[in-house]
């Protein structure tokens, strides 16, 4: 998989001299100035042969990112397709021709879909996840699969962020020796170093917020049930959905406008249709005036207080009405979730797995299990499995125990947590920081989760959760959060649109090989 990885990239760079003298910058550039590039004649081939240039200069060199597995074969097909649609006055919209990156973890005809993890490698199934297929129809130029946190960040509860067997360790764009955080981190640190404008991610707790944030961009993970998982290897039906990520808010709602869709394979999305809609259209700086906001003010390290008073006062400015609220008190809850994931994960991970092409040898988590202890050396040289280990043990979907504990998790995260705090509030939106400053990424002792973390109620209630950029804290991207309850997925997006065009606290990444945390360092002496 990396040797064919490497040579897609090696041709990628191979062709660039050949239109370096006309090549569109796509460097921070959104999907409007796109549009605006290829209807004033620049074709998508050149945008993405720009891209794949930049991926082939950045990615395995360079700043040697390692944000991006693979390169789709029929990239460049993809895009002189989408060119003829325009050309005949048939292009598709506001997506047609645009690059997009695909988290490995959903399926796409071309390519392997690895979940990082060598027991996937010949994981080459043909066929497309059903969100791939709606980007696909909305003329989207699928460019490449992205790396992550292998198997999502579920393997260990000792895991390094952000590395997998397949890819490697993907390093942060702002500061190279720091997490990129996870699982979605090669969709994170890609989108951030423009190697497409927008990106797919998945999140079951945390996987799309805490990459977006600690990369500087904005990520939804949407109210469960509007994006379909099917052909995505799962964690848990309660709570996985891809999620769009992007350098904006206008962006992501772009991207996520062809996301949504019913399938009949997936039972959460019956009523999806009901919900599709073009999600730019709300949009308007004006959106917060008489907004009604719950506020929590978590602990956090002191050098995110004045960044987050900072973003309070913007939308304070902008017209919302603050009104702080206090978390309460769910104990249990986060033990209730984590029992929940190891049963799904056994159930939902045994039943793709059986449906994966016979070149996949572990066709349950048991013989993943054992294929990683044959494999140790290059699947275990940083932390081990004990999750996947407790999972295996777990006693099946009727468990008694099983069922009490996704009742109460989901209990206290809606009805006891934000539910309750957003009705005492009298607000429609929550507030907080999304999570901490990026750690440095530690080999030896893992992650390392200092401060807020606000992806835990939104994730088992399965309501929508937006983050946006809120600046830099130390030289390093931290976020706002917006949380709605659930299908109130457009009042995030319009919030965090309001607010993101009040701050522009979105910082470009300079690629430091550390961060930039001022003086001190050095101390007094000579």
């Amino acid at each position: 998989m990396r040797a064919v990885a490497v040579s897609l990239l090696l041709s990628a760079a191979i062709a660039a001299p050949a239109f370096a003298q006309t090549a569109p910058k796509v460097e921070e550039q959104s999907i409007d100035q796109l549009q605006a590039l290829m209807a004033g004649g620049t074709t998508s081939e050149a945008i993405v042969q720009a891209y794949l240039a930049r991926i082939a200069a950045m990615d395995r060199s360079g700043p040697t990112l390692r944000s991006v597995i693979a390169v789709s074969p029929d990239a460049i097909a993809q895009a002189r397709a989408s060119d003829a649609r325009r050309k005949a006055g048939k292009a598709l919209g506001p997506l047609d021709g645009v690059p997009v990156l695909i988290k490995d973890n959903i399926e796409t005809k071309e390519l392997p879909t690895t979940a990082g993890s060598l027991a996937l490698k010949d994981n080459l199934t043909g066929r497309d996840a059903p969100v791939v297929t709606e980007l696909r129809k909305a003329g989207a130029v699928i460019l490449g699969k992205t790396n992550l946190s292998e198997w999502a960040n579920i393997r260990s509860t000792n895991s390094m962020s952000g590395w997998s067997a397949i890819g490697g360790l993907v390093r942060n764009p702002y500061a190279l020796d720091r997490s990129s955080c996870g699982s979605s981190s090669g969709s994170g640190a890609a989108v951030a170093a423009s190697f497409a404008p927008v990106a797919l991610g998945t999140e079951t707790d945390g996987s799309v917020v805490c990459p977006a944030s600690m990369n500087g961009l904005v990520g939804l993970k949407p109210t469960i049930g509007l994006v379909s998982r099917t052909h995505v290897v799962p964690i848990s039906h309660s709570q996985d959905t891809p999620g769009p990520m992007g350098r904006s808010v206008k962006d992501v709602a772009i991207l996520f406008s062809a996301m949504v869709a019913a399938d009949p394979a997936d039972k959460a999305t019956k009523d999806a249709a009901k919900y599709r809609a073009d999600f730019t259209k709300g949009l308007s700086a004006n959106a917060l005036k008489g907004l009604r906001i719950a506020v929590l003010r978590p602990d956090m390290p002191e050098a995110m207080k004045a960044p987050y008073d900072a973003a309070l006062a913007v939308l304070k400015s902008a017209g919302a009405v603050l009104v702080d609220v206090e978390k309460p008190k769910l104990d249990g809850m986060g033990d209730a979730e984590f029992d929940v994931l190891k049963v799904e994960l056994k159930a939902d991970l045994d039943a793709y797995l059986a449906a994966t092409p016979k070149t996949v040898t572990a066709r349950t988590l048991d013989q993943v299990i054992a294929f990683n202890e044959a494999n140790k050396a290059a699947e275990m040289p940083f932390f081990g499995q004990e999750i996947f280990i407790d999972a295996a043990k777990t006693r099946g979907l009727a468990d008694a125990e099983y069922l009490g504990a996704r009742a109460k998790s989901l209990r206290l995260a809606g009805a006891e947590g934000i539910d309750a705090m957003l009705k005492k509030a009298n607000a429609t939106i929550l507030v907080e920081p999304t999570y901490g400053i990026p750690w440095l990424s530690d080999s030896v002792s893992g992650d390392h989760f200092t401060g807020p973390s606000a992806s835990e109620m939104p994730a088992i209630a399965g309501y929508p959760h937006l983050t946006v950029p809120m600046g830099l804290a130390k030289g390093l991207p931290i976020g706002l959060s917006f949380i709605a309850t659930a299908y109130g997925d457009q009042a995030v997006l319009n919030a965090g649109y309001a607010y993101e065009q009040a701050s522009h606290a979105r910082v470009a990444p300079k690629y430091l090989p550390v961060a930039d945390v001022g003086p001190g360092l050095e101390g007094a002496s000579k």
